[in-house]
């Protein structure tokens, strides 16, 4: 009978997994095979089951086995994995490292800003046990629960795997390297105790999240649920490539070291902290959004409109495909992506998964991405020099800029990957101010509009 199948942590099929089912001193042993498929005669009830395939980590579950009950068995694979959790805290909040490794790791806290700052070192660890710094991922689709590490084996409270937040906001990232040489790094999120400066940033988490395919599933792979199967060749069986519809934190890094650079003092925020409350832009006279802020909730989305058009607030918007689809949270870690359907946004002549659901973000940004130009890079061309954004700068109408990207997947330019244009959504006040040279007219066109209350909006409309 077939009990179920054994993948890895993308979900993609193991074969040649060895398990043993043992149950009253009987013990049935088993291997997976080319699909990762296990089967086994066995009669129905609870079975320990003991699971061993090299390059992995064994582990040992409980099943209660049942006719026509198909179970997935998960294994991690040998190697060196982190994060942080929470991934966002206030000064002198803590949070817990999380680390998986099969051997012994060093770990240090770093700054990304202008420079990358050494912060401090967090120590060598290890434990008595082989293997014992080894994380377990719970078995069938823990991307809708969570990878629980930590949670088996780490109850000794005196071994504490906290970090309190230092007092400088910014953008952290844990280094984490064993003696053999691996090496692994993961961002943190450290807002200010209290707000310090008129200028805040929004890192762009929720669309971090949104891709992180860690376990198998992201919005871009296995967007509703995993298939019944795991995966053995990609190209032939996931929908993003047979049926095709359809990273970010270096890059938002290199915005933070430009504020630095230029002296201008900025607060840092994750995304989710605006969702629940945590950033008040009250305090605020600028708020940045940078690279992709793809995915926003439609609370996030109304607030900022009515601090721009009601409150005199000041957005700079320097991402491409920026607040293109909602997302509604149930709780602090967990989110769905309201992706819609491609064939209704088109019947009903809508701009965007959001414009689904709500109206278009270009009444916001003043721009909103289209297809036109995506995946392809070009230098901005200069329309509107008398601008305060040009002042300085030598520039007349006409003259080409951002000829150099660090943008490595569409190079070419500053006008790039996903490009946002100016809709019939956008105010009736919005000014064209550039536009990328991209081919067929996909440029992405950098705007400007101002509001009664005395709020402004600048938008550069590419993720470049």
């Amino acid at each position: 009978m077939l009990i179920g199948y054994v993948s890895d942590e993308r979900y993609v099929a193991l074969p040649d997994v060895m398990l043993e089912f043992t149950r009253e001193g009987r013990s049935i042993e088993a291997r997976s095979r080319a699909t990762g498929a296990v089967y086994a005669e066995l009669t129905p009830g609870q079975y320990e089951v003991t699971l061993y395939k090299p390059g992995f980590g064994s582990k040992r579950v409980r099943l209660d086995v049942q006719a026509e009950q198909v179970h997935q068995f998960r294994l991690l694979s040998d190697g060196l994995l982190g994060y942080v959790w929470p991934k966002w805290v206030k000064a002198g909040e803590e949070a817990e490292f999380r680390v998986h490794s099969t051997e012994a790791y060093k770990l240090e806290l770093w700054r990304y800003g202008r420079e990358k700052e050494f912060v401090r070192g967090l120590g060598w660890h290890d434990e008595h046990g082989p293997r014992a710094t080894m994380q377990i991922t719970p078995d069938g689709d823990y991307t809708q629960t969570g990878v629980a590490w930590n949670q088996q084996g780490y109850n000794i409270k005196v071994h504490r795997q906290f970090v309190e937040a230092p007092a400088r906001s910014g953008l952290y990232y844990f280094h984490a390297r064993t003696a053999s040489g691996l090496h692994f790094s993961f961002p943190w999120i450290v807002a200010p105790a209290k707000p310090r400066h008129k200028l805040a940033v929004l890192a762009s988490n929720i669309t971090w999240n949104a891709y992180n395919s860690f376990g198998g599933r992201s919005n871009y792979i296995h967007a509703d649920r995993f298939p019944p199967t795991p995966t053995v060749n990609s190209r032939q069986e996931l929908n993003r490539y047979t049926d095709p519809a359809c990273h970010l934190a270096a890059a938002e890094w290199r915005l933070l070291a430009w504020l630095e650079r230029e002296g201008v003092d900025y607060d840092f925020y994750a995304e989710t902290q605006f969702h629940f409350d945590q950033l008040d832009l009250a305090d605020y006279r600028v708020l940045v959004l940078s690279t992709h802020p793809e995915y926003w909730s439609r609370k996030m989305y109304d607030r900022l409109k009515r601090w721009v058009n009601d409150e005199g607030g000041k957005l700079v918007y320097l991402g491409g495909n920026g607040l293109n689809c909602e997302v509604e949270f149930l709780d602090a870690a967990t989110m769905i992506c309201r992706n819609g359907d491609q064939r209704e946004l088109d019947r009903l002549k809508r701009e965007s998964r959001f414009h689904l659901r709500s109206e278009s973000e270009a009444a916001l940004l003043g721009v909103v991405y289209s297809e036109a130009g995506a995946m392809t890079g070009a230098p901005f061309r200069l329309v509107d020099a008398d601008h305060w954004a040009f002042a300085g700068t030598g520039l007349s109408p006409g003259d080409l800029f951002g000829a150099n990207s660090q943008h490595c997947r569409c190079p070419g330019g500053a006008s790039a990957h996903e490009t946002d244009k100016i809709s019939p959504s956008s105010p009736h006040n919005v000014k064209l101010l550039a536009k990328g040279t991209n081919r067929d007219d996909g440029g992405a066109e950098m705007v400007y509009y101002d509001t009664a209350s005395g709020g402004e909006v600048f938008s550069v409309g590419s993720i470049a």
